[in-house]
C-alpha cells in the first residue's frame, strides 16, 4: 500500500516537473487580440508555467491585458513593441461592432495602474484603438534584456480575431 502511493507521488512529481518549462518565452510578434475569455485562460496558465511574455511587435486589444494578468517580472517589451487599446465590443447580428460597456470595464480592471493612468490622460478606452509605443512605452513596461529570445524555447503567440461576416455567421448557425 505505501509502495503504491509512494510510486503515485513520485509520477504526479515527475508531471508537474516536466509540464513546468522553467526557461519558456513565448514571443508576440503581430497580436491583434481576440475573445477576453481565451486571453484569460491562456494568460492564467502562461502564470502558473512562470512563462516570460516578450512583446516584440504589436499587442493590441485582448493581448494588453498580459500587462497585468501575469507578474511585473514576466512581462517585457522590445524596442519594436507597440500596445493597442479600444473599448471591448460585440458583434450584432448585422455584423456591426457594438460597445461592450461591462466587458471594457473587466478590461480596465485588468491593467496596472500605471496602464490606467496612461489610457485616462489620453480619453479612456473608446472604439478608436490608442497605441503606446517608443520611449512613452519603455517607461511603463519593462525592456527586455536582449538575451531573452536567445534563451530557452520562444513559442509564437500571434492571433488575429475572425473577419465581422464569419462570426456572424457562425453566431447564427449556433442558434439553429
Amino acid at each position: 500500500m505505501m509502495r503504491t502511493l509512494m510510486k503515485t507521488l513520485l509520477l504526479l512529481v515527475a508531471i508537474v516537473v516536466t509540464a513546468v518549462p522553467a526557461d519558456a518565452v513565448v514571443r508576440v510578434r503581430y497580436n491583434m487580440g481576440g475573445l477576453m475569455t481565451s486571453f484569460e485562460a491562456d494568460l492564467s496558465n502562461m502564470r502558473w508555467r512562470g512563462e516570460k511574455f516578450v512583446i516584440d511587435g504589436p499587442c493590441y486589444s485582448a493581448c494588453t491585458m498580459a500587462l497585468g494578468a501575469l507578474p511585473r517580472d514576466q512581462v517585457c517589451v522590445t524596442p519594436r513593441a507597440v500596445l493597442g487599446f479600444h473599448s471591448a465590443w460585440n458583434f450584432d447580428l448585422s455584423g456591426r461592432r457594438v460597445t461592450n460597456y461591462v466587458a471594457t470595464q473587466e478590461l480596465r480592471n485588468t491593467y496596472p495602474p500605471e496602464i490606467n493612468r496612461w489610457i485616462d490622460l489620453h480619453g479612456g478606452l473608446e472604439p478608436r484603438l490608442k497605441t503606446l509605443r517608443g520611449k512613452a512605452l519603455a517607461a511603463l513596461v519593462p525592456r527586455c534584456p536582449p538575451q531573452i529570445l536567445q534563451s530557452g524555447r520562444v513559442v509564437p503567440y500571434d492571433t488575429s480575431f475572425p473577419s465581422p461576416r464569419k462570426h456572424v455567421r457562425t453566431m447564427v448557425r449556433a442558434r439553429h
